[in-house]
């Protein structure tokens, strides 16, 4: 069964090693946990998968391949039919009956009396107050109403489950999913590297402990707030094509401002030119030079732009190619500027990959970044943050 579970785990794209595997048996050999399936999932887990974004396919292979131990918590694994698992017809209770329905009681007795029913039960139940089915009010199923019990399959209805199978734990953590706000934070936390700067307002235990010991009084030691010290300079794309990416540049930059404490953004649209801002509603009255912000921020800031990059290519290539003022240097020439004085310098685009051999635009800004562009997608948000703590 564990050669099993180890082939599918590598079917799925996680990339689990024998030597892991090994380790694994080891680790079960020496009884490290207690005999039970929950305890076996972090243990394996914890094991094989070493990237968050992988969280959710483990799931997903754990219940296929130990879907009927799991589903009975340690005890002799019953299979549950499918068809079992679909509600055939919500069963309406008024409150009356609802207060008729009597809870089990602890834990213990509501998992031993599953046990004792998957042991029983020898075919599909709809209705009633005992079996495992749907649409009734035993503690086992779902689609009825029990004020405790376990649900399997279906969905929520009350929120009164004390225990849910076919819940995967991490859900929204699969870098072939959209993007979130979560997801995002997941990926940018690989652009973390943590400093002690600033004023010494926090306690250090070990510090004045060590020094407490030495004097042979009590010396209070205190240090800096230990950060992520990496600087991070957003540029993000506004207005015309990148009106349906707002949500995802939304999420992005929420997750960039909670991320990282040194952060400076400026607004652009399509391409940046000499004048970039921070307000879009005064973005022509309140401009600020690109050449102020290339001298205030050093070389030690990583510079990260977001646009489709879906444009007209004389808004490049030219000198008044702007669509809305009169540009006297061309785009590429500001690009050039800004990735010689940020080295680490990477473009995310939100269209998708497949699109943009379509667009010239897109061609002759990826040249211009060296090709570091990359789609706004969790597993390109993940190359693009790899790129930048890349060594130059």
């Amino acid at each position: 069964m564990f050669l099993t579970f180890l082939d599918e785990l590598r079917l799925a794209g996680i990339p689990a090693s024998l030597k892991e595997h090994l380790v694994l048996l080891e680790a079960l050999d020496a009884e490290v946990i207690d005999r039970t399936p929950e305890d076996f999932y972090y243990l394996a887990r914890a094991t094989y998968v070493k990237d968050e974004g992988l969280l959710d396919r483990f799931d997903q292979v754990f219940a296929k391949v130990f879907r009927g131990i799991a589903t009975t918590y340690g005890t002799q694994a019953t299979d549950i039919p499918a068809d079992w698992l679909k509600a055939v017809a919500d069963k309406y209770l008024t409150p009356e009956e609802m207060e008729q329905i009597k809870s089990l009681g602890s834990w213990d007795e509501i998992m031993e009396t599953l046990k004792q029913r998957l042991a029983e039960q020898e075919g599909r139940h709809q209705g009633g107050n005992k079996w495992i089915g749907t649409g009734g009010t035993s503690p086992y199923g779902n689609s009825g109403y029990n004020p405790e019990g376990v649900r399997i399959g279906g969905e929520s209805k009350h929120g009164r489950a004390l225990k849910v199978w076919d819940q995967r734990e991490f859900k929204n953590l699969d870098n072939t999913r959209e993007l979130g706000t979560r997801n995002i934070k997941v990926a940018l936390r690989r652009l973390r590297r943590f400093a002690r700067e600033g004023a010494a307002d926090e306690l250090d235990i070990d510090g004045t402990i060590d020094g407490t010991a030495r004097q042979g009084w009590l010396d209070v030691r205190m240090r800096p707030e230990r950060r992520n010290a990496v600087k991070l300079l957003l540029f993000l794309d506004v207005g015309g094509s990148m009106d349906p990416w707002i949500k995802l540049c939304e999420e992005l930059f929420s997750a960039a401002t909670s991320e990282f404490k040194n952060l400076e953004f400026f607004y652009f649209h399509n391409c940046p030119y000499e004048g970039v801002w921070k307000d879009n509603r005064r973005r022509f009255a309140e401009r600020t030079p690109l050449w102020d912000v290339l001298h205030k921020f050093g070389h030690d800031y990583k510079l990260v732009l977001v646009g489709d990059a879906s444009m007209s290519p004389y808004e490049i290539t030219h000198p008044g190619g702007s669509v809305e003022h009169f540009n006297e240097e061309a785009g590429a020439v500001w690009m050039q500027r800004l990735t010689t004085t940020y080295p680490a310098a990477v473009w995310l685009n939100p269209m998708p990959k497949d699109q943009w051999g379509y667009s010239q635009s897109i061609r002759i800004l990826r040249e211009l970044m060296a090709d570091r562009m990359f789609p706004l997608t969790l597993a390109g948000l993940d190359d693009a943050m790899r790129e930048l703590t890349r060594k130059r």
